[in-house]
Formats: structure tokens, sequence, C-alpha cells
């Protein structure tokens, strides 16, 4: 309920706007138009919005752009501004409809949590205020209107009318400078443009690195000082694995709405192999090693802002099927920038698939805290010897980089060897054969 005295003053208000005006009942309703806005404005109060909380591990972010401008209305949860942190993008909303009074950052500047961030008025959403400002911009007031109708040139004084009325000849001589003023702009227009530049440049552009990449950055160089790492290699015929895929492609498509790719086999044949060699999924805290009872797949996804490793969590228990949906969900969400912390966090194993860009060979860089990473690489044609004779084959290489604190040679090259076995013959795979 609105106090008396601010509806006194909204009337007070409206009377003042209509003062100049006759009391009719036009004017009288105007007035009460100018009472009934300036009463919805007593209603609301301006609204401080903070950065919010993102996650434990981040206080900080890099404010990447802003969504609306001042002027501008929102709807309730509409996006605002977008913060970049080591790890995704945050999206700032409003907390209600309104307008936005106030940006209190620029961007590229560093916000932390709890800050104050912008200034939004609550009221009716919907369209910016920019256009009908520019409704407005033709209405001009009457008196400036009959102005422009009604200019005419000034009247002849006495002495013009006694020159017969010719005007003096002080404006021929400006028209006479003003058209000597444009001979140079014309010479400058036509100077010749610029000598281009010669070959061999040896310019340079320097850009600053995003959060994201300065993270990438510090964990990789993080994992090559602390881990103990090592790669064993192996080929792997795909002949029987490309036959399968070949032969249900359609059908799964068809049925389930996802395509049938090598990540889901290479996957299941990982976490069949990680029950056999469970310090493959394994993990060192302080002095001690945490075995895990589950499988969190961290899959590599290349984005324009860097590589991420989204989870697919609990892979022991899926198939073919749910692991290529799961995967196909992570990696569109990883592309569109609506990963979530929670995607990304964890993550006990780690497959790359470096094939995709055709990569040959790779050593690929342990995902700490975590004990091994497994690379794919691309499918080649070799010759190699089957049964005594030289038949020509689809080979795959792969790479195991592991943690020599955590696995020994041994385990790790089984570990491989267990994992060519079940792609050279997935029904292994499904009858759970070693």
């Amino acid at each position: 309920m609105l106090s008396k005295r601010v509806i006194l003053a909204a009337r007070s208000r409206a009377f003042f706007a209509s003062r100049n005006a006759q009391y009719t009942a036009v004017s009288l309703s105007k007035g009460w138009k100018v009472a009934d806005s300036h009463i919805r404005r007593a209603q609301f109060h301006s609204k401080t919005v903070k950065v919010p909380q993102m996650a434990e591990s981040i206080s900080e972010g890099t404010l990447r752009s802003w969504s609306k401008q001042v002027g501008d209305t929102v709807e309730a949860d509409e996006e605002v501004a977008t913060i970049e942190t080591d790890k995704i993008d945050v999206s700032v909303n409003a907390p209600t409809a309104g307008k936005i009074v106030e940006l209190l950052a620029k961007e590229e500047d560093t916000v932390s949590v709890g800050q104050d961030l912008f200034i939004i008025e609550p009221g009716e959403g919907g369209a910016s205020a920019a256009p009908q400002e520019q409704k407005t911009d033709p209405e001009e007031p009457k008196d400036q209107q009959v102005d422009k109708t009604t200019s005419e040139p000034p009247a002849p004084s006495a002495a013009d009318k006694q020159s017969g009325g010719i005007p003096p000849e002080g404006p021929k001589e400006s028209k006479k400078e003003v058209k000597q003023n444009s001979k140079p702009k014309e010479e400058k227009s036509k100077a010749p443009p610029p000598p281009p530049k010669a070959p061999g440049s040896r310019g340079e552009t320097r850009v600053k690195m995003n959060r994201m990449r300065l993270r990438i950055a510090e964990r990789l160089k993080e994992s090559q000082n602390a881990a103990a790492s090592l790669t064993t290699f192996n080929e792997i015929d795909m002949s029987s694995l490309m036959e399968m895929r070949k032969k249900y492609k359609d059908e799964v498509l068809k049925e389930h709405d996802v395509k049938l790719g090598f990540m889901s086999a290479f996957a299941r044949a990982c976490t069949l192999a990680l029950k056999e060699i469970p310090a493959a999924n394994a993990s060192i805290e302080g002095d001690e090693i945490v075995y895990h009872d589950f499988v969190d797949l961290s899959v590599a996804v290349a984005t324009p802002k860097g590589l991420v490793t989204p989870v697919v969590r609990n892979v022991e228990g899926m198939g073919f099927v749910e692991i290529e949906k799961e995967i196909a969900a992570l990696g569109n969400k990883a592309r569109d920038g609506k990963l979530t912390l929670e995607d990304m966090a964890g993550g006990t194993f780690t497959i790359s698939n470096g094939g995709v860009f055709g990569s040959l060979y790779g050593t690929p860089i342990i995902n700490l805290p975590q004990s091994a990473v497994l690379g794919m690489h691309a499918i080649k044609d070799k010759p190699v010897v089957v049964n005594g004779q030289i038949v020509i084959r689809p080979v795959m290489v792969v790479a195991l980089t592991y943690d020599h604190r955590l696995l020994d040679g041994r385990e790790a090259v089984t570990f491989l060897v267990k994992v060519r076995d079940y792609i050279e013959d997935p029904r292994k795979m499904l009858l759970s054969l070693s």
C-alpha cells in the first residue's frame, strides 16, 4: 500500500505539470496520467545486482561482454553480462524485469564474487528504450514547427530599398569563399593511396590470453612437473570394429537417434581393462593412493577457447548407445559454451581422440590427479601379417601415458594390450570376456 504522502506528492507533480494549461477535461486527464506514472515509479526502487557465486574454487573472473546497455529493458532471468572464468563462462541474468540504470564495470575488467555489477530499476520488461526515443525524436514543439514552416528570408532594409532591393555583396563573397575552401578538400580526397606494404613484413600482433587458456597452460605444466610420465604404444587392427559399425550404424541412428562411433567402443574397452588394472583408475592424495570403484570418463573436446574435458559418469554401467548419447550431449554443450562446473568436475580416466584431426602418433599429457590417459589416433591402411600372409588392414596407433609413480611398466603395457584385444574382437566386450 502506498502512503497518502506519496500519493499527494504524485498529484502535486501532476498539478505543476499541467499548470500552464487550461483546466479542461483533457488537461486534467493528462495530469492524472502524469500522476499515475509518478505513482508507479514510487512503487519501485533500484536494485544493485552483484557478481554471483560461481564455484568454491572460483573467486573472480573477467567481464567478457555486456549483453545489455544502459536504458535497455530486460525480462526476468534474461542475460545481461557474461563473465569468463578459467573453467567456464558464467551468465549473469536479471533478477527481475525492469530497465538497466547503470553499469558498474567495463568489459575486460576483473570482477570478484559479491562485487556490484549493475543497477536495475524494476518494472515492466520488453523492448529496449532506444526505439522509443527514435519515435519521439521527430515530434517537436509546435512553436518550432511553425518557425520551420513560416521561415522566410528577412525583409529588405531601407538601404536595400534605395538600391533597388539588391542584396549586398557580402553573401556573394561568402559563397566564393566556400567554393575556395571546398577545393582543398577535393584535392585531399584525390591524394594518392599509401604505398602497399613491402613483401616480408615483420609486423606482430599481441593478444591477451583468456582465462581458460591461462588455466590450461598452468594445469599442463603442473602435470609435467608433478607426474613421472611415461608413454607406451600399440597398434590395433580396426577391421572387426569397423565392420560392426558399418553393419549397425544405420539401425542405431534410426532407433536411438545417435551416431555409432568408435568412442563408445574404446570407452567400454577401457572400462573393462580398468577393472583388471585398478591402478590405472586410481589417484594420489598426499601419501595415500585412492582406488575408485567407479569409472568417470573424461573426454577431451576441442572448443574455440581451448581444450575441455567433460565427464561421463559411471561408464561401467553403460552400453555403447548410452555412452554415445552422453558423449554427444557433452560435446554439443562444450561447443555451444554451455558446460557447467558440474559437467567437468572429477574424472578418473581420460580418453583423447586426436585422430579426428589426422594425428598419426602422439603422447597425451595426464590430467591430474588421474594416473593415465589414452590417446587415439588416425586410422591408416597398413600391410600386416595374418596367418603367414601379408594383407592390408586399417590400423590405429594408440598411446597410453601413465604416471610411473602409480603404474609400473608391466601394468601399463598389460592395460593397453587388453584394450587392443577388446577392440580387435568387440564380441568379447559383450560377453565380458578378458
